[in-house]
């Protein structure tokens, strides 16, 4: 994905549900035919600041008040409900914050916000909210939501329409974070080109098991060829809140594999926020071997292997050949040899010759 973490983080939160179920809608909600259309951001008591969401670093037992901006575009006064829940990611990587039919546990349930606001057509409102922290809150990030909803009713069905965005509260204390590797696996894809190394296909989930917003980065190094050479890939983590978890996978490209093959996946995590001060962050890693056979490879060396045998069994074949016709070569001259011997020789007891005299 192109969208980094804090891009991400900046866009404003819009949630639809419908009856108890929320699912992520545009920036703008059109809940009935009236078309209803507003936007809410953190405010300042003068109106909206450039914040696209609040980031509160406190103690426990500390107490803030925030603002909040609702912004009517409609044509007619709309009356909003605000409401405050827990925050999480959805798989997706997109902020979310509970449906109204959830009971929020954490962070939500420190907002304190009136429960109605008024707004006129192209009117702004800034509201007022108190962020309480209790006295034993834990160490670390506890995201939340707070949004503007509306709620239409369409025969048997209540559709609550809500636009809203991330409050992110950090406790002070020890912040920790590390992205553990579980379920590893690395499966090689040899390649049909001989002479070009495969494919590593690493996939493995990363857990934020920290107390902190993070994201981070993964490194792949994959040795090959009994540990002689090595490759190594990269890839990002999106974001992750305490406790949640994202499945990865990286590429490592041009590797010859041949029997045992190793791969170690390292993370690290990087701090999101805007406390990064006093931050433990611990790398981690895991391994996996895989045992693979380069067939393209094979195939070539068995061929070159059969190649060279026919070569050899050829070459064999022709010097037998010529062994042989020079052999009959020598034979037939043997042959020649004798028989000029016989016919053309004077043999004992012979009657003589023409020119030979006579007593």
């Amino acid at each position: 994905m192109t969208v980094t973490p804090l891009r991400r983080a900046f866009t404003v939160l819009v949630v639809v549900a419908l009856v108890g179920a929320a699912t992520p809608a545009a920036a703008a909600a059109e809940p009935d035919p009236g078309n209803l259309t507003w936007t809410v951001q953190p405010a300042n008591p003068s109106g909206p600041d450039e914040r696209r969401w609040i980031n509160a670093n406190l103690d426990p037992g500390q107490v803030v008040t925030e603002h909040l901006a609702v912004r009517n575009f409609s044509r007619a006064a709309v009356a909003f409900s605000l409401k405050a829940a827990d925050g999480y990611l959805t798989d997706k990587g997109r902020f979310n914050m509970l449906p109204s039919d959830r009971a929020s546990v954490d962070g939500g349930t420190w907002i304190d916000v009136q429960e109605k606001v008024t707004v006129g057509a192209n009117e702004t409102k800034v509201v007022p909210f108190t962020i309480t922290v209790p006295q034993g809150a834990t160490p670390g990030d506890h995201p939340a939501g707070i949004a503007a909803t509306v709620t239409s009713t369409g025969g048997t069905v209540n559709v609550e329409s809500r636009v809203g965005f991330r409050v992110m509260v950090r406790v002070s204390g020890t912040v920790q974070a590390a992205l553990p590797v579980q379920a590893l696996t690395a499966r090689y894809t040899p390649s049909w080109n001989p002479f070009a190394g495969g494919t590593v296909r690493v996939r493995y989930t990363v857990t934020n098991d920290g107390n902190v917003w993070v994201a981070g980065r993964g490194r792949v190094a994959v040795s090959d060829l009994f540990g002689l050479t090595s490759h190594d890939a990269t890839g990002d983590v999106e974001e992750l809140l305490p406790g949640g978890s994202r499945d990865v996978e990286i590429r490592a490209d041009g590797v010859w594999a041949l029997g045992r093959l190793r791969t170690t996946v390292s993370t690290t995590p990087t701090l999101l926020g805007d406390d990064q001060t006093d931050a433990e962050l611990r790398q981690v890693s895991a391994s996996v071997t895989t045992w693979v056979l380069p067939w393209a490879q094979l195939a070539l060396l068995i061929l070159f292997a059969a190649l060279l045998l026919g070569l050899r069994a050829a070459a064999r074949h022709r010097r037998r050949r010529l062994l042989g016709l020079l052999a009959r070569a020598r034979e037939e001259g043997r042959q020649e040899g004798q028989e000029s011997v016989v016919v053309g020789g004077s043999p004992s007891g012979s009657e003589p010759g023409p020119g030979d005299a006579r007593g």
